[in-house]
């Protein structure tokens, strides 16, 4: 079973990727684009060109997940417009964002704070 936590390590990929690419093809992409090792255990997150659709890979120290969220009317309202090729997001940002909301408009408190 895929779990998110709050320790999660989560990469949004900023560029719109080829959704007839597959495990190895995304796998590719988080080395030469994203400059990381997918094999690492972190989730990656990747929105095809029209907006509609969102993959996530993961690999859990057996195999890969590949999920696939695909809306059935509309396009994903918010999606990053730096220049980074990837954006780091919380658990609870991936949350909003894959029920097509804000991540940047939710008031949510900081994950963590020295409590006095």
């Amino acid at each position: 079973m895929l779990q998110l936590t709050p320790q999660s390590r989560i990469f949004l990929a900023t560029a719109a990727v080829d959704f007839r690419k597959g495990i190895d093809g995304l796998a590719a992409v988080c080395r030469q684009v994203l400059g990381d090792n997918p094999l690492e255990g972190a989730v990656y997150v990747f929105r095809n060109r029209a907006g509609t659709a969102l993959k996530l890979l993961l690999y859990d120290g057996q195999g890969y997940w590949l999920c696939l969220k695909r809306l059935s009317q509309g396009r994903f309202t918010w999606w990053p417009t730096t220049a980074d090729a990837r954006v780091p997001l919380s658990a609870r940002e991936l949350m909003i964002l894959l029920w097509n909301g804000d991540p940047a408009q939710a008031k949510m408190a900081q994950d963590w704070r020295r409590v006095a």
